[in-house]
């Protein structure tokens, strides 16, 4: 299929519903938790990118790989913390809390570009981590267990930690003339995770019913959204990739509270629609500058 704008617009939608459903599916386990959950999916994301990989990207992917660089491997340990952060913040704190964070990605990236990279951060970026730093703080200000609150959310922050510190990794290497692979980057990262988490998980109490969900969340939720959005990537520009993937939250949420009845204060609706706001004004200036 010929990857057309309107086309890849909705795939990315797909993509956002997919990466959602990890919240709702793990509201649903018996007994698997925390580093478990971790394993289980990214056991199943290597798993499934064994196969998907040769069938995207051709036989010699593996063979690549190894010509990848320090770059992909540094790209795949920044993956693998993302995975890990995500599914821990997930058993700790609401699925609300943890997808807010998430939507701190863009605007972290543009700070660690400032400083790392040299970028400029146009007053746009900055007036849009202020508001996002108020919805947070309204967010929690209104919740009356902070403290329990606190710790996912703090886990959660790691992911768009993470992600910028992948952007970077990125940035700076195709800076140098060497472009690193998504993908394979992935996969990298999903073995890493399943390395330092099996310890910390051991031993496995999943029962076959969390066997099977988690291993739904390691093709459908993790392996196939992200080869999709490297697809997508080709043909849409930063802004309209971070705007269609902020809807991720609002999914997240909403499945949530319908498929787990995990409604969310009133506090974390309005501090997060800041937040969220915060993004999508900021992302819709940079598409208008762009064009």
């Amino acid at each position: 299929m010929k990857l057309t704008h309107s086309r890849a617009v909705v795939l990315m939608v797909l993509c956002a519903l997919l990466w959602s459903t990890a919240g709702v599916v793990t509201r649903h386990l018996e007994s698997a938790r925390s580093f478990e959950v971790t394993f289980w999916r990214s056991f199943f994301t290597v798993l499934s990118l064994l196969v998907i990989l040769p069938l995207f990207k051709g036989k010699a992917v593996f063979a690549q790989m190894r010509r990848g660089g320090p770059s992909l491997w540094l790209s795949g340990v920044c993956w693998s913390a993302m995975f890990t952060a995500y599914m821990v913040a997930l058993t700790l704190t609401t699925v609300a809390n943890v997808l807010v964070m998430l939507a701190l990605g863009p605007l972290l990236t543009a700070l660690l570009a400032r400083f790392a990279v040299g970028h400029h951060v146009p007053g746009r970026t900055w007036l849009a981590i202020a508001l996002a730093g108020v919805g947070i703080v309204w967010m929690y200000g209104g919740q009356a267990d902070l403290r329990s609150q606190l710790t996912g959310t703090l886990v959660a922050l790691a992911v768009p930690l993470a992600a910028a510190c992948n952007w970077t990794v990125v940035q700076h290497s195709q800076a140098q003339g060497h472009r690193v692979d998504l993908v394979p980057a992935v996969l990298v990262g999903a073995v890493v995770s399943c390395l330092v988490v099996l310890p910390l998980a051991w031993p496995l109490t999943a029962t076959a019913h969390d066997v099977g969900l988690l291993a739904g969340l390691g093709l459908m939720q993790l392996a196939v959204p992200c080869v999709l959005s490297v697809w997508c990537a080709s043909m849409l520009k930063a802004p309209e990739m971070a705007l269609l993937a902020s809807l991720e939250i609002i999914f997240g949420i909403l499945l949530a509270w319908a498929g787990a009845g995990e409604v969310p204060g009133t506090s974390v609706l309005y501090g997060g629609a800041l937040v969220v706001g915060s993004l999508v004004l900021n992302e819709l200036m940079a598409w208008k500058d762009k064009r």
